[in-house]
């Protein structure tokens, strides 16, 4: 007898032909082509968990999902026999046995997503599922000015859609910067509420039109109608990159965000 063992792997994803990442009964998702994977290659149904539940069209780079499975397959061939029989738009890129009891939601210390923005006058086309498309050029100055407001710990219950026990969270880290004609937005936080990423990110926009001022971000931290944050982000230019694990607020408080996920 092997044993059940706890498996921790790091996934990546296209989520445009996903109806995000949680188990529907009639739709494709990322948590189900998982399972059926698990189950193809070992013979065994599992229930997959996941750091986190990326919505419809949200890509990841680093999602990391754990499941208990008994199999005599070691970590390297198990590895290689879910990719086998994964489709063309999910891999797994690292895989091993966990420790027991690893939670990959509720062992998690940060999420970090990254957001593309292009900003070329002509829309892209073999970018046009992974960017938001927004011709006007946007103030980067004014948008890193509002990110620097919301750092720190702010009930964000205005910048979600959801309902929630608690709408506070911790935001580590929020960087805005160009690579040509791309805007970039990564943040980094404890946490996200229901659409809390893309609601920034629309309302970073807004401020690098010049609609909003550091000032108007201020007061939306405040007990505050949702209605006064407009619009959300289309989900397709949203990539969940990594979840960290471990040593987060120091590491943050020591060197950018941009070099602390490459590290």
């Amino acid at each position: 007898m092997t044993g059940v063992r706890t498996v921790r792997a790091t996934v990546e994803y296209d989520g445009t032909g996903f109806r995000g990442f949680q188990r529907q009964r009639s739709s494709r998702t990322v948590q189900g082509v998982l399972e059926a994977a698990v189950q193809a290659a070992t013979g065994v149904e599992i229930t997959v968990a996941g750091a986190g539940r990326t919505d419809s069209g949200v890509h990841a780079l680093g999602q990391v999902i754990a499941f208990p499975l008994e199999s005599r397959l070691d970590d390297d061939a198990l590895l290689r026999a879910l990719n086998a029989h994964l489709p063309a738009d999910v891999a797994i890129r690292e895989l091993a046995t966990a420790a027991p009891g690893f939670d990959p939601r509720r062992d998690a210390q940060a999420r970090i997503y990254e957001y593309r923005i292009e900003q070329r006058a002509v829309r892209p086309v073999l970018d046009r599922a992974r960017a938001w498309h927004v011709g006007q050029s946007l103030d980067l100055a004014r948008m890193r000015s509002a990110a620097s407001r919301l750092v720190g710990c702010h009930d964000f219950d205005a910048f979600t859609a959801g309902v929630q026990a608690s709408t506070t969270r911790q935001v580590y880290a929020l960087e805005v910067w160009r690579e040509g004609s791309v805007i970039l937005i990564r943040i980094a936080a404890n946490a996200f509420l229901y659409r809390m990423v893309r609601r920034i990110v629309a309302t970073l926009v807004r401020a690098g039109r010049g609609e909003l001022d550091a000032a108007h971000i201020t007061a939306l931290l405040r007990p505050a109608a949702r209605t006064q944050v407009r619009g959300t982000a289309p989900a397709h230019g949203l990539t969940l990159r990594c979840v960290e694990y471990a040593h987060i607020e120091s590491r943050y408080n020591q060197q950018p965000i941009t070099q602390a996920v490459m590290s």
